[in-house]
């Protein structure tokens, strides 16, 4: 209810062109950024240096995605079963398939699968870290700067909602990310067959919001709630980034549809 009065209240106001407000959310998250086909329609504060909790996990998204060869085999190191915060549980000496820790590491953001690739590609996460730095400057991503793969609030490691667009851009063009993080759950094993894996995806939009295809969620104490939504409807697609979010799945609702009837409404 709370989503359609906002939204008729929205559409009884008069109109105005969406460059005469650039901020007409200013109660939602200390940063957000929302596109609309592409073309930026509203921002607040969106090249504020924040920490983006497992929002970073997408940087290392991009990095496997990149190596196009999701159907590697990985062995869990016994720094990986070290991590902590939110796992599925990995022991060290197990082997998946590539897109299967992926997949871990996007739908319940398991810190464990997470680390187990930064191990997998770069030998340690120390390495993998250089390579995720390396990345976000090739991309742009001027106010980024991170210490570690998953997402742990560290001294000086930060983005900001323009940066985790432009990522989100990079990641958009490998379908297989969508493929993944538009599933409510899946079902993973290791390569022996021994142990299986419920893994439940943390957004609150996937399978209850019409055309949520992910991507990512995240939350620490210092980040606070953090999401990057991505819907399609017809010819339009959504893209939310939304860093210290309050009320985030109310809120990205009340964005998105707002978005949508923009778009209706656009000539």
């Amino acid at each position: 209810m709370r989503s359609l009065l906002f939204i008729g209240l929205w559409l009884l106001a008069p109109s105005a062109p969406a460059a005469s407000q650039p901020d007409p959310f200013p109660q939602v998250a200390t940063a957000y950024l929302v596109e609309l086909d592409g073309n930026t329609i509203w921002a607040r504060h969106p090249e504020r240096r924040l920490p983006p909790a497992s929002l970073t996990k997408l940087m290392t998204a991009l990095l496997v995605l990149e190596q196009k060869h999701l159907e590697d085999e990985v062995t869990v190191k016994a720094s990986a079963t070290r991590e902590t915060g939110s796992r599925i549980g990995l022991k060290s000496g197990q082997r998946f398939y590539m897109q299967d820790l992926l997949a871990a590491a996007l739908l319940p953001s398991a810190n464990d699968a997470c680390h187990a690739l930064a191990d997998h590609l770069a030998g340690n996460e120390t390495a993998f870290v250089a390579r995720m730095n390396q990345r976000a400057q090739a991309l742009g991503m001027h106010n980024t700067h991170f210490t570690n793969a998953c997402g742990h609030d560290k001294p000086g490691h930060y983005s900001s909602a323009k940066d985790l667009n432009i990522l989100a851009h990079a990641l958009l063009e490998y379908p297989s990310l969508t493929g993944i993080t538009s599933q409510g759950k899946l079902q993973i094993a290791t390569l022996d067959g021994k142990h299986h894996y419920t893994l439940e995806s943390k957004n609150a939009l996937i399978g209850r919001y019409d055309g949520a295809l992910g991507i990512k969620t995240g939350y620490t104490p210092k980040a606070g709630k953090c999401l990057v939504a991505y819907a399609r409807r017809g010819n339009n697609t959504v893209l939310l980034v939304m860093l210290h979010g309050n009320d985030r799945w109310w809120d990205a609702v009340d964005i998105l549809e707002l978005a949508f009837d923009h778009a209706l409404q656009t000539p």
